[in-house]
């Protein structure tokens, strides 16, 4: 087998992290070829010494010199111009894509370009762009692997199963419910960020746990499947499944559901993408999980989890709506994280941002962006309005 080059944009995040872990133990015959950062220059330094890949890029140019005290130069990439330049004039055969937050989308088409294979974990980047996905056919242009466990999973079945679309009836993405799943939103006031941030299931960046305390992130992934794999909204709805085992669940018109189920541990997406145009045969220890006691499914209570309700009621089908959903929860994220909000004022900002009576075209990734960058200013300016 050739030598394959592998791209990591957030390689010090837990997704970049697991990757690194995976390709050193079970991929020799990938190659790092290039690792992208946001603030973290003392692990990224860290890796760069360790897996040698042929070049970094550190977003946060303030920690620039750090970098070249402990990095050949040569190895580095600069500015962001730089960056979408070498992306636009090289090709790698898979790329990791687990930036979070919209300002992704800045890469978005050159990362498309320049990779054969793309492994995404960036719900932002889909939710904002999602029918410029379809209208771009970046589906056709890129070999396009989702890693979120729910998204993995229904990937994973409609790949092997040859299902036609036409028999579903329903798909059910499971949600664990979070550390607060079993009580009421309007008791959780004075609840920390650091106890809301504490998934009893996943190893998680602050914000998708944070989102999945509030069910953000499934209505997030609502979104991600609706374009991931052209279903309607109507025929996608959520349980909580406490054990996090069972993912997804396909229910088809025949009366048979199939449950995707694996153990909770990102290293499974993560190893069948690495994998998935080797097809090597691997036992992964410590990852089959063979003890399946107890499942229970949950359906979900508005009253604990008011911001699904919210979602269900938007208009879905204008993404101009989605963005400001997103962003309200974005901005919500921020304020809560420096203790300026209490957590139950999540929802009320997402509720108030998702009013503003700010609209657009949004025909290409520019547009996105620019509307993005309205509706933050648009919030700043305001910001007594909202909290």
């Amino acid at each position: 087998m050739k030598i394959k080059y592998l791209n990591i944009f957030g390689s010090t995040g837990v997704i970049g992290v697991k990757t690194l872990n995976l390709v050193e133990k079970k991929f020799p015959k990938i190659k790092i070829n290039l690792l992208v950062a946001n603030n973290n220059y003392k692990l990224l330094i860290k890796q760069y010494k360790k897996y040698k890949p042929r070049f970094i890029y550190l977003n946060n140019r303030k920690f620039l010199p750090n970098l070249k005290k402990n990095i050949n130069s040569r190895r580095i990439i600069a500015d962001y111009d730089q960056l979408i330049d070498y992306l636009n004039k090289t090709n790698s055969d898979l790329t990791i894509f687990s930036v979070s937050g919209y300002k992704s989308l800045y890469y978005l088409d050159s990362v498309i370009s320049n990779t054969n294979s793309l492994g995404i974990v960036n719900k932002e980047s889909i939710v904002s762009a999602g029918h410029i996905f379809k209208k771009k056919n970046y589906f056709k242009k890129v070999d396009l692997f989702p890693i979120d466990s729910e998204h993995y999973s229904l990937y994973e079945f409609l790949e092997t199963s040859n299902i036609k679309k036409t028999s579903i009836k329903k798909i059910i993405l499971t949600a664990s419910g979070g550390p607060f799943y079993n009580y009421k939103y309007k008791n959780l006031t004075n609840v920390s960020f650091k106890k809301a941030i504490n998934h009893p299931k996943w190893k998680m960046g602050h914000k998708n746990s944070l989102d999945s305390a509030t069910m953000v992130n499934k209505c997030l992934e609502i979104i991600e499947t609706h374009y991931l794999f052209d279903i309607p909204y109507n025929k996608i709805d959520i349980l909580i499944h406490p054990e996090a085992i069972v993912h997804s669940i396909v229910e088809k018109y025949n009366f048979v559901s199939h449950l995707n189920l694996f153990k909770n541990d990102m290293s499974i997406p993560i190893f069948n993408f690495l994998n998935h145009k080797i097809n090597l045969k691997h036992n992964i220890e410590n990852l089959y999980y063979n003890s399946y006691s107890k499942f229970s499914f949950i359906k979900i209570s508005f009253e604990n989890f008011p911001i699904y309700k919210l979602f269900l009621e938007l208009d879905k089908n204008d993404p101009s709506v989605l963005i400001k959903f997103n962003i309200g929860n974005e901005f919500a994220f921020n304020l809560f994280k420096q203790n300026h909000i209490k957590y139950t004022d999540i929802y009320k900002i997402i509720k108030k941002v998702c009013s503003l009576n700010l609209y657009s075209s949004l025909n290409s990734i520019k547009d996105i962006i620019e509307f993005h960058e309205v509706i933050e200013n648009k919030i700043k300016f305001d910001s007594k309005d909202f909290y």
